[in-house]
């Protein structure tokens, strides 16, 4: 099945090719590429996902002007396996650092490997100028930071998480890789920290260099601690950014908003500086959302493998290739990122590396029909696994195997095991086929934060 999957991406990949060939080719020039990803956030918090409270308009014109995928997943329920995903454009299972759920302490031995081709790595080798702005969490420097993974700059967060005023998860003592850097250097800065990252993409996105830009803007909202912007007092209160006794909807409301005003800076920096036509801006989330967020119509929050953990806001944008108002039920993962965009700069898949992921950019353009996709998912924290292949999914929860028909029941309610047991049990086997490629969990592999953010579940 992955030799197919990869024969697929290579034909896709050559298809492809004539639409982004560099500047001076006599051909289209490569676009620019924007991905920005939101931390934690509900499918639902979205306005043209239906958010109930949550105003989006700057998120919503990516839509408008743009495609919507109502189909995208996370590849993981978790954060760090879902960002090894992303820039390998593998299965996480493959690599020591995909396995941690999520990567949490010190472990100067964990990071992507050295020798492997990155989302970042396969563009900076078309050219491209790369940077990263905001959270990493895969690992830390010397060996393990984004510059030693394609990316030429950078500046944000090494670690998982960090106060919105204080930029750091240690608050009540000092720790290695804590706090802002830019490049490999700790740096200190001034202001909430959603806005920071904001200015800091326009600073890259206005920057004079010929180059096309990949741009990674990885925002840490709305993870905890639940901060908004006019909320400095209640940074200066905390001892932990846990922050398990406080938030509330509105103060989660104003953290997604604050998020939507930095898109829109960034939105305004492209049109100021003509590369709005030509530039492709995605826009996602790591995981399904948590505690406050809103994931209708799906069950299940982050670090669950039901439709709320992995089913995630999904819009692109590229006026001069994409259609306005279009929308897609393609189904489309984290891993698929990097063979699509390296498939919409001229690159070839085959060329850059093996991966898991589709170059999907044939279908997104409207050129060929969506594909039936069959993708994989487990998580340590109570052994957890799924399949979707096709409209059917199963899923291993709990303890307890389920089936269920997503297209006639997106909530994961009706159980179809007792109408279709043959069905579970093929799906169960091409899981446990697709695991045995996988590397196994270490016995300390670190599920322990979502079992202790979810006491109740596990």
């Amino acid at each position: 099945m992955r030799r197919r999957h990869f024969i697929g991406g290579l034909a896709a990949g050559l298809a492809a090719a004539p639409l982004g060939a560099k500047i001076g080719s006599g051909r289209a020039a490569a676009p620019d590429i924007v991905f920005i990803m939101a931390d934690d956030l509900g499918i639902a918090d979205i306005g043209v996902y239906g958010a109930r409270h949550i105003r989006t308009p700057h998120i919503d014109s990516l839509a408008k002007d743009g495609l919507l995928l109502t189909e995208g997943y996370s590849s993981s329920a978790s954060c760090t396996p879902t960002r090894v995903a992303l820039a390998t454009g593998c299965y996480q299972g493959r690599f020591a650092v995909g396995l941690e759920e999520p990567l949490s302490g010190r472990k100067d031995h964990l990071g992507l490997p050295a020798d492997r081709p990155t989302i970042a790595s396969v563009l900076r080798d078309r050219g491209y100028r790369t940077a990263l702005v905001g959270k990493w969490h895969m690992g830390l420097p010397p060996l393990h930071g984004p510059l030693q993974h394609g990316y030429e700059s950078y500046f944000g967060l090494l670690g998982g998480a960090a106060d919105y005023f204080r930029h750091r998860y240690a608050l009540d003592r000092q720790a290695p890789g804590d706090g802002l850097h830019r490049d490999d250097r700790p740096v200190e800065a001034a202001g909430y920290m959603t806005e920071l990252l904001g200015k800091e993409a326009v600073r890259v996105i206005e920057a004079r260099d010929p180059r096309p830009l990949f741009l990674s803007l990885h925002f840490t909202a709305p993870h905890y601690p639940w901060e908004g912007p006019e909320d400095e007092a209640v940074s200066r209160s905390l001892t932990s950014i846990s922050h398990w006794s406080g938030g509330s909807l509105a103060t989660y409301a104003r953290m997604v908003e604050a998020m939507d005003g930095a898109i829109g800076e960034v939105l305004a920096a492209l049109r100021r500086s003509g590369r709005a036509d030509n530039c492709i801006v995605v826009f996602t989330s790591d995981n399904g959302g948590e505690r406050f967020s809103d994931t209708w119509p799906f069950t299940g929050v982050k670090g669950e493998l039901l439709e709320g953990g992995i089913r995630v806001p999904l819009l692109m944008r590229w006026p001069s290739r994409l259609k306005a108002g279009a929308r897609s039920g393609q189904v489309m993962a984290s891993m698929d990122f990097l063979p699509t965009l390296l498939g919409a700069a001229g690159g070839e898949p085959d060329k850059a590396g093996r991966f898991d992921g589709d170059n999907l950019l044939p279908v997104l353009l409207g050129r060929e029909p969506p594909r039936e996709r069959t993708l994989f998912w487990r998580f340590k924290a109570s052994g957890q696994a799924a399949v979707r292949r096709g409209d059917w999914k199963y899923l291993k929860l709990g303890g307890k195997e389920h089936l269920f028909n997503l297209k006639d029941d997106p909530r994961e309610r009706a159980e179809r095991s007792g109408e279709h047991p043959a069905l579970l049990e093929e799906l169960k086997a091409l899981h446990a086929d697709w695991e045995r490629g996988m590397l196994p969990y270490p016995p300390d592999s670190l599920s322990e934060p979502v079992r202790n953010h979810y006491p109740d579940r596990y």
